[in-house]
């Protein structure tokens, strides 16, 4: 198996330009915009010319397939709403061209997948996450962005286009070649990263309510702020969590929504998300008990009220042992000295595929740790390393 390296980066430039930002090498490109949509009807068509056959689902995952039983690789091509060119995008153009090279050296037979709506414009990994099963298609399709704009509303512009869903006992595996998303690999001036496991991730909508009242005459012992609960709710999170998680251990507090969020008045109503992230099972639930107990605490303390909305969980994942086995001996080959083993604490694809099948995940570094931003970027000879990796791996699995 020979790869392009020059076809493999001409072809992650081309899908660049769908929704190019203008800035850096920057790409505005989420889910079901008119970007999205145009950069997946050419990844079908470049699907097609490498002689696979293009297949779009109900849900807007854009298959690659390969004649009879295969190897599945690819990751998603949407982008945050400010994203980088690289994120997701380098998993499926290093899938097509593994599948070409693949192709043209008689085997083995490798199909390739962009999955929709990775970066959450309706949830969280919708595409793959309806795809395996975890999510009827029916109740992710009553999801809403924040413009309020339905999941079924959103697939409608892609109907015409869809066809059924892609059976996956087709498929004896799947690897995701991705960039890292932090700064470990960078830090250490390493080219490659075999993922041992994907971190389990927790997230719980929650809401404080007190009394909204004037901010002039209202004293403030007897104010019932929400704001400030929220305040203190994150001070004691952050001191009860110390004694419970490791140094790779996260908790964000994020999407905060103040009520009615103007300077004369107190705040009566705060709503928030509430995510953490952790390899352990067993950990996760102990902080999903701390986040529940110190929120009610808080509430208890102010004279406020709160509330817990539907928690979003997906559990820990441990990579396959013969995929990863083959990444490792791929990396030795490619980049010898310069790989290591390594968590991954963002989500992916993978774990939701790894519903069905045996998964795997390998890492490329990012440049100073940055990704979901303009300035995330990868130097190319890291690109490339990470597709010959992916390509001896392949190989090796056939």
């Amino acid at each position: 198996m020979q790869i392009d390296a020059a076809r493999f980066l001409a072809d992650l430039h081309e899908l660049r330009a769908f929704g190019a930002s203008g800035v850096g090498k920057g790409v505005v490109r989420p889910a079901f915009s008119a970007a999205d949509i145009a950069a997946r009807e050419w990844l079908g068509a470049r699907f097609e010319y490498a002689g696979l056959q293009a297949h779009m689902d109900p849900m807007g995952n854009v298959f690659g397939l390969a004649d009879g039983p295969s190897l599945l690789l690819g990751s998603h091509s949407d982008s945050q709403p400010e994203g980088g060119w690289l994120d997701g995008a380098l998993g499926v153009i290093a899938a097509l061209e593994v599948a070409r090279a693949a192709r043209v050296a008689g085997g083995p037979a490798v199909s390739v997948v962009s999955f929709q709506d990775e970066e959450g414009r309706f949830g969280g990994l919708t595409g793959s996450s309806v795809w395996s099963g975890k999510t009827a298609l029916s109740e992710a399709d009553l999801v809403a962005d924040y413009d309020g704009l339905s999941l079924a509303d959103a697939r409608a512009v892609m109907s015409a286009r869809a066809k059924g869903w892609v059976d996956p006992a087709q498929f004896c595996g799947f690897i995701e070649l991705h960039i890292e998303q932090g700064l470990t690999l960078d830090a250490a001036g390493e080219q490659i990263g075999v993922v041992s496991k994907i971190v389990g991730t927790r997230e719980i909508p929650i809401t404080f309510t007190g009394q909204q009242n004037h901010a002039g005459t209202t004293q403030m012992h007897l104010r019932r702020d929400a704001f400030q609960a929220l305040s203190a709710f994150n001070g004691l999170l952050n001191d009860r969590m110390r004694n419970v998680v490791t140094p790779t251990t996260v908790w964000t507090i994020g999407h905060v929504t103040l009520h009615p969020n103007a300077s004369s008045i107190v705040p009566g109503q705060v709503s928030f998300s509430m995510q953490w992230r952790d390899g352990d099972a067993d950990r996760l639930k102990r902080m999903e008990q701390i986040v529940r107990e110190t929120a009610q605490e808080v509430a208890q303390a102010r004279g406020i009220e709160v509330a817990f909305g539907p928690m979003w969980a997906l559990e820990p994942v441990e990579m396959d042992a013969t995929l990863r086995a083959a990444l490792e001996q791929g990396a030795e080959a490619v980049a010898q000295g310069k790989w290591r083993l390594m968590p991954s604490g963002a989500l992916h694809d993978a774990t939701n595929v790894a519903r069905l099948m045996p998964v795997a995940m390998l890492f490329v570094p990012s440049i100073g740790g940055i990704s979901h931003a303009f300035e995330e970027d990868t130097d190319e000879a890291d690109l490339v390393a990470g597709v010959q990796v992916l390509a001896r791996a392949v190989q090796a699995l056939g």
